[in-house]
């Protein structure tokens, strides 16, 4: 549970995005930590919490956490983008193994994921009339 001025909240999600058609880029242990403390930097900036990564040769897995007044697209954006930034500054070499120099796909995998079953939660909210009334 994470708890800031405005909000409550209690969600998390797995992020997967890939390097433009698939080149491994990421393609040493020391390349691909480089791209986790990036990254770990950017959740750090944005209010996000990084739970897990990996790095593949051409992949990022990301579990995460964030605040609910940001769009999932909207972060996922932010942290490829500005990894993308950040990466050319320190491999511009890389930017030549790629078409047009995008490091990322355009497109990503996201879900959400928790500690409680979808069904779990339509039969608690279904069933909200027939609780006993909490006494403040």
């Amino acid at each position: 549970m994470i708890e800031t001025r405005t909000s409550v909240y209690d969600f998390h999600f797995h992020l997967v995005f890939v390097t433009k058609y698939r080149k491994s880029i990421f393609d040493g242990e020391e390349k691909q930590d480089e791209l986790k403390m990036l990254l770990y930097s950017f959740a750090n900036k944005n209010g996000s919490i990084i739970e897990d990564v990996e790095v593949m040769p051409d992949y990022v897995h990301l579990v995460l956490s964030f605040p609910p007044k940001f769009a999932p697209s909207s972060i996922v954006k932010s942290f490829k983008g500005a990894a993308a930034r950040e990466w050319f500054k320190l491999h511009p070499e890389d930017k030549q193994k790629l078409y047009k120099g995008h490091l990322w796909s355009p497109s990503f995998f996201m879900q959400t994921i928790g500690i409680v079953s979808r069904e779990s939660v339509i039969e608690y909210v279904e069933n909200q009339h027939t609780k006993e009334p909490r006494r403040h």
